[in-house]
């Protein structure tokens, strides 16, 4: 597939994602949604691929939705609201459910559903120039992109409405010390650090990761007896892989592991 709004490329079984309107500040249109959907369902399907990289082009992550595209829509706003977001929560969720890892590598600013898709790897660098800002309602808009369910269970209730309703920029220190990435790096090593680890984790146990994710999506929704069932359903599918085979018997033999992803 020819992207417009994105660069999509795979190197060592790694995917990586690349938001591509820097003149725009990687703000999101109606394109950028359906390609980011395409981009997070070959993913989820491309057996050659085993783990994935998001990241943004230029001095932004992403601003979030192009509020400039937004006017221009008129009077039909709502409906291509309604049509955007089908598609960039399909990404969303094909990113957070896919058995591949997802690794956001966030260069720059994030602010609306660009914060939300940062926040939403599986785990998360940001530069030391990256900030986050929920800004929805300075523009009197409310959040998408799975905002509302990822930052509570990141950072709290009271946090998250501090975020929402003030538009508070955090600095990527603050997020560090709230809870929302995982690493700060200085801005030249950001590529660098965040390629290394999703190589890392393309070599891993690709099913295995897909189980974890899988069970925690789930952890604040299921009763306690309903989550010991799931994580005892979980293991013993898990140990039915050729990478559980593999994995024990690398762990017995003192060597290291050859995972396959099966």
């Amino acid at each position: 597939m020819t992207y417009e709004t994105i660069l999509f490329e795979v190197k060592d079984q790694v995917a990586i994602i690349t938001l591509n309107r820097p003149e725009a500040a990687n703000g999101l249109i109606m394109t950028s949604g359906r390609e980011l959907m395409h981009a997070a369902i070959r993913c989820d399907e491309d057996p050659g691929i085993r783990a994935a990289l998001l990241t943004g082009r230029g001095k932004f992550f992403s601003a979030g939705g192009d509020l400039k595209y937004f006017a221009e829509s008129g009077e039909g706003l709502a409906q291509a609201l309604k049509e955007m977001t089908v598609y960039c929560h399909a990404a969303a969720s094909r990113f957070l459910r896919m058995d591949k890892p997802l690794v956001t590598a966030v260069n720059g600013p994030a602010a609306g559903m660009g914060m939300s898709f940062a926040i939403s790897g599986d785990l998360v660098f940001a530069a030391e120039s990256a900030s986050f800002t929920a800004a929805y309602t300075a523009a009197a808009l409310s959040p998408d992109g799975a905002m509302t369910y990822l930052l509570p269970r990141f950072i709290g209730l009271l946090r998250t409405k501090e975020l929402m309703l003030t538009n508070r920029r955090l600095s990527a220190k603050e997020a560090l010390e709230w809870g929302l990435v995982n690493r700060v790096v200085p801005d030249a090593e950001l590529m660098r650090e965040a390629e290394k680890l999703a190589r890392t984790l393309a070599a891993g146990p690709t099913r295995s990761f897909g189980s974890v994710k899988k069970l925690l999506c789930g952890t604040y929704s299921e009763s306690l007896e309903t989550q010991m069932e799931l994580e005892a359903r979980g293991i013993a599918d898990m140990s039915k892989t050729a990478d559980a085979r593999e994995g024990v018997g690398a762990f017995l033999a003192r060597r290291k592991p050859t995972f396959t992803g099966k």
